[in-house]
């Protein structure tokens, strides 16, 4: 079961933990993907921490500078991964995702994702700028569906 609880004690959280940015849209959107999907491994739970939460301590020997700066994995061993190795390590957890985990085991993949992360976080600042201005609170909150884009029918039955 995919948990989601950023107020989980890091040094105690289950066993893949995954820190990411609440503060940022695009984070928010992707993670709340995530969050929706059962992980393949029934013991072996997925935890969500939003690391923009001052309130939460941080894994030893990080800043939340570096944590927010990059995708961040604590995997089950305990080893902090970031960019694409976190990534790689989340999607190899999670069904659907799976097979870009396995493909980025071909050899040279892992490096190519990385180089292409890398420049994505080149350009992170402008799209958030652009992804804050369609922001909707609440889409990355499980439970929640998006905004109805349908007229509600009247209750005559005509629409």
């Amino acid at each position: 079961m995919v948990t989601e609880d950023s107020k989980v004690n890091i040094k105690e959280a289950l066993p893949l933990t995954v820190l990411y940015d609440g503060a940022c849209p695009l984070c928010r959107r992707e993670i709340g993907v995530y969050r929706g999907l059962q992980p393949l491994q029934p013991d072996g739970p997925v935890c969500f921490v939003d690391v923009s939460d001052t309130t939460l301590p941080l894994p030893p020997g990080t800043t939340r500078e570096q944590l927010l700066a990059r995708f961040h994995v604590r995997g089950r061993d305990g080893q902090l991964l970031s960019g694409a190795q976190a990534f790689l390590a989340l999607w190899a957890a999670l069904p659907g995702w799976r097979w870009l985990a396995l493909a980025g085991r071909l050899p040279g993949a892992a490096w190519a994702m990385e180089r292409g992360y890398r420049l994505f976080l080149r350009w992170r600042p402008m799209l958030q700028r652009w992804a804050f201005r369609f922001d909707q609170p609440g889409l990355d909150q499980p439970g929640l569906d998006r905004p109805a884009l349908e007229q509600p029918k009247s209750r005559d039955g005509g629409s």
